[in-house]
């Protein structure tokens, strides 16, 4: 028979106690009244939209070494603490409160104008109110995620553009942080499969509705917008940087990646840079190169490589000492461009702690879903925007830690995940288990945010 520990047990309790009372305390905070409709209705008026791409000064709406963000104690992880708490789950429920005690970004997927214009202004006057920062996600672009897991959006063009309109009426002159569109660029119509965008309209019609979400967002004085770019594992960097370039990046704060996914912080890092270079180069660059991305090295080839069938002569997407010949091809091709004209950009960290996640060999004979709810993931570095990396604005949870990607199958032909040995959560919900793990696995370990 185990020995109990009384002292651990009483330090659990009580670790798990103070931290549950922390939050029970500020939810029952009277929360701010937001602005009245007249006042918000004076706040939506068109501010001039900033034209240029120069990062010598940022301006008002740019994020800082100093920016804090907004963490919201009625958050999901807040809810399972208590959860965990009343069933007597003590590790767990001091664990959430970690989690809840950390920024998380708010994601709008749907619903009226008048729905989001209200819920836009609740969090952002909320956030003001406690002198933080709120992350948005805008993520309503018609046909999204084709036929996947997260699949919808608005029903037409004209109804996305009023959507957005009333997303950024609700932030009105309020501060604000918001990532555009997750996989809008990366996944566009014309990737959807064979057949899908025969006209290309389809296609031309998301890079339009993008470029005006930005626009209209980039207007309120106080934004920084951050326009989605896939995962280092994706689009090859040339044509990410065109999709970039024709959806409007250069009106933005810049571009978000691996939203949603667990590749490790340093390669999306290192891709960033790369696709920051090569629309420098395509756009400002040597007179010869302007509208040529496509000559850009990156993760899956580089010109400046022998590749000569040599093993480590060729770049290799999952071989990331084989980046220095994309390195090389940079180097020798775009130099050192002045650093105020290179686009900057964030990177979720909400479940890279522990790196990607790879099937055993010969496991799966399909596409594993290695993206969608990968088993044994953990948080990884916490949000802050003094990450230290010139062109990283910030490392932010984007993805809300505990949330289903959608019910992965693995490509098995059933309904159950066989990672898990049953049918995931639909894309979106809140799922207690993950969230545990993700905690648990947490690198750097999980403490309060102080």
């Amino acid at each position: 028979m185990t020995t109990p520990r009384p002292r651990r047990r009483a330090a659990a309790v009580l670790a798990a106690l103070t931290a549950c009372a922390a939050l029970t305390t500020t939810q029952a905070q009277a929360r701010p009244e937001p602005p009245s409709p007249s006042q918000s209705q004076s706040q939506s008026q068109p501010q001039p939209q900033p034209q240029s791409s120069s990062r010598d000064a940022p301006g008002q709406g740019a994020i800082t070494s100093g920016t804090r963000f907004y963490a919201d104690p009625h958050g999901k992880a807040a809810q399972q603490a208590l959860v965990d708490l009343r069933r007597g789950d003590l590790a767990n429920a001091a664990n959430m409160a970690r989690l809840a005690s950390w920024p998380q970004a708010e994601w709008f997927t749907e619903g009226t104008p008048g729905e989001v214009r209200a819920k836009v202004r609740r969090l952002v006057h909320r956030a003001g109110a406690a002198h933080r920062t709120p992350v948005l996600v805008a993520y309503d672009v018609p046909g999204r995620d084709c036929t996947q897991y997260s699949s919808g959006g608005a029903a037409s063009s004209a109804a996305y553009r009023q959507w957005i309109d009333a997303f950024a009426a609700g932030i009105g002159a309020g501060q604000a942080v918001v990532v555009v569109e997750p996989d809008g660029l990366a996944l566009l119509p014309k990737d959807c499969g064979p057949g899908a965008d025969p006209t290309g309209a389809l296609t031309a019609a998301r890079i339009a509705d993008v470029a005006y979400a930005v626009r209209t967002l980039k207007a309120r004085p106080r934004t920084a917008v951050y326009l989605d770019a896939g995962n280092v594992l994706w689009r090859p960097v040339g044509d990410m940087a065109q999709r970039l370039l024709d959806a409007g990046v250069r009106s933005a704060d810049g571009f978000s990646l691996n939203v949603s996914n667990t590749l490790p912080t340093a390669h999306n890092a290192r891709y960033g840079a790369w696709v920051a270079k090569c629309m420098w180069f395509a756009s400002e660059g040597p007179e010869q190169a302007r509208g040529h991305t496509d000559w850009c090295a990156g993760q899956y080839y580089s010109s400046a490589a022998p590749n000569d069938g040599v093993p480590g002569n060729a770049v290799d997407s999952a071989d990331p000492a084989t980046w220095r010949w994309t390195d090389a091809w940079f180097d020798q091709n775009v130099g050192a461009p002045p650093a105020g004209r290179l686009q900057h950009f964030v990177i979720d960290t909400s479940r890279n702690g522990r790196g990607a996640w790879a099937p055993e060999p010969g496991k799966y004979s399909g596409d594993p879903e290695v993206w969608c709810n990968a088993p044994g993931r953990g948080l990884g570095p916490r949000p802050t925007a003094a990450t230290g990396v010139p062109l990283v604005d910030a490392y932010l949870w984007i993805k809300i830690p505990g949330e289903s990607d959608g019910s992965c199958t693995r490509n098995t032909g059933g309904t159950i995940d066989p990672e898990y040995g049953i049918v995931d959560p639909p894309a979106g919900t809140w799922w207690p288990d993950q969230a545990h793990a993700l905690a648990r696995n947490a690198a750097p370990r999980l403490a309060f945010n102080r």
